[in-house]
């Protein structure tokens, strides 16, 4: 079953969402807010694969429920609503964790589009933990399948499963430079609606979690006019 929160305090938004969703497949939950969310999710482990967070709402906003969220789990996946004027907010969902993100309005062929995607991910992710028990080393990095986590030096490194995912790409590919386009596609799927911007954005969280000096990295070095590439 493809469970599905939906968070969003306009009713006719929200009824949209989750109309389109549920015809699509998912199994929705609504919430009219950030606190009603979380207490639908509970202090347990997170019932839901997918989570879709519109960013202005009254009361506890979409950043500090996202940050609620990726603090139960790092393996849901996490989509921010943001409107089209609100450049930043798309910026700032992805520091904080999220995913991926939809800018209003929308139609419900992205809608769909954005939401299977980051879905396929998650459950790909899930099967691959749960089947496979090597590890990939790089130099003071182990990327460890079965227990679906990352260690430097032996401290481990919390990763979203779309971190998780680009540390893969990177280690399977070392000393190979890949195109942002590559990397998109790649990671999330080759959806038209993505943007190259959100690779930047990810490997700019990703260097604050991996890199001794994020300024000066040393890893996950940039390819200029391409892409990024992995340095051991």
């Amino acid at each position: 079953m493809k469970r599905l929160l939906v968070v969003e305090d306009e009713a006719a938004i929200r009824e949209f969402e989750a109309i389109n969703l549920r015809r699509a497949g998912y199994d929705v939950t609504e919430a009219a807010s950030a606190e009603e969310a979380l207490d639908i999710v509970g202090n347990d482990v997170i019932p839901f694969d997918v989570a879709l967070l519109d960013v202005m709402m009254p009361g506890m906003d979409g950043f500090t429920l996202c940050k609620e969220l990726r603090a139960k789990s790092e393996i849901m996946g996490i989509i921010m609503l943001t409107a089209k004027s609100q450049e930043m907010d798309k910026v700032s969902g992805l520091m904080i964790g999220a995913d991926d993100y939809i800018t209003k309005p929308f139609s419900p062929s992205e809608l769909i589009a954005r939401v299977d995607s980051l879905y396929r991910r998650v459950e790909l992710q899930k099967k691959r933990g749960a089947a496979e028990s090597n590890v990939i080393t790089r130099g003071e990095f182990v990327l460890d399948f079965r227990r679906r986590e990352l260690t430097k030096a032996g401290r481990k490194i919390e990763l979203t499963q779309v971190e998780f995912q680009i540390v893969e790409y990177f280690f399977t590919n070392p000393d190979t430079a890949l195109s942002r386009t590559q990397i998109l596609e790649k990671i999330w799927g080759g959806a038209s609606y993505a943007e190259e911007k959100i690779v930047d954005v990810n490997m700019r969280r990703l260097r604050m979690k991996l890199e001794d000096d994020p300024s000066a990295p040393k890893h996950i070095l940039t390819v200029w006019g391409m892409g990024y590439k992995w340095s051991d």
